[in-house]
């Protein structure tokens, strides 16, 4: 994995996309390591969360359009699915996912990082989905998570312009969480990383199935789905730790499950 950088803190893993010189943007090679990276801490027993960021001046500028450009129709059709499969398996990690979005989030960028949990950006990050200004449109997730995230009508302005927006529109329109200044970017994934790292993880990983699942689900079976994790965590040792540490006021719990 030349591209990629995996460091280690407690409990939380992260990923720094290190193909600074093209401005991390996406080829063959570099989704596969992307995969590779995420598949290898998933399978850490001590990692509970990963934070996936950029380095330089990019988190991820868009797609490789050198590698694009040549790829026939049906190419570039195995091209996209690698994309939105690499997407969908962020999505549905077992493990929370934070994207540190310290720059150019465009393109590609911006679906990868709609596919995480959580979006952390700083001050400086751009981001867009320029797709129609190359003739074709977002083929890995943008056009179906955009509309969830910031409702149809700002989705359908972004995708129709293809324009790019700061960070603080895309704070008030719903497509990041926070925005921080660019020094205080990977402390701020890291302090809320290790916030979620601190909780019942069989709670927090029933959480995410349940609010994924759900948004996919017409409201009742959403409900029904919700009740099946909550079913899950009440048979935990989890919970009678959690509960108990509340009624004694005890701040030294420590979960079993990891």
């Amino acid at each position: 994995m030349g591209n990629i950088v995996i460091e280690r803190k407690g409990p939380v893993g992260a990923i720094i996309l290190n193909r600074a010189h093209a401005l991390n943007t996406l080829n063959t090679e570099f989704m596969l390591e992307i995969s590779e990276a995420f598949q290898q801490l998933e399978h850490e027993r001590d990692i509970y969360v990963i934070i996936i960021t950029g380095q330089g001046k990019a988190f991820i500028a868009g797609a490789d359009i050198k590698e694009m450009i040549n790829l026939s129709a049906v190419q570039m059709l195995d091209w996209a699915q690698l994309g939105s499969k690499l997407n969908s398996y962020i999505e549905n990690l077992r493990l929370p996912v934070i994207a540190a979005i310290n720059g150019f989030a465009l393109g590609g960028g911006c679906e990868l990082a709609m596919a995480c949990d959580l979006r952390i950006a700083a001050s400086t990050a751009k981001f867009g989905l320029p797709e129609v200004g190359l003739g074709i449109i977002p083929g890995a997730g943008g056009t179906q998570r955009l509309p969830r995230l910031v409702g149809v009508t700002k989705a359908k302005e972004l995708l129709y312009t293809g324009k790019m927006i700061g960070a603080a529109e895309a704070e008030r329109m719903g497509l990041v969480n926070t925005v921080v200044e660019p020094v205080l970017l990977r402390a701020a994934a890291m302090e809320t990383a290790e916030r979620i790292a601190a909780q019942g993880q069989i709670a927090v990983q029933q959480c995410k199935r349940a609010v994924n699942a759900g948004m996919q689900s017409d409201l009742q079976t959403a409900l029904s789905l919700e009740l099946q994790a909550f079913s899950v965590c009440n048979a935990t040792e989890d919970k009678r730790i959690g509960m108990g540490a509340f009624i004694t006021k005890s701040k030294n719990k420590v979960f079993v499950y990891r």
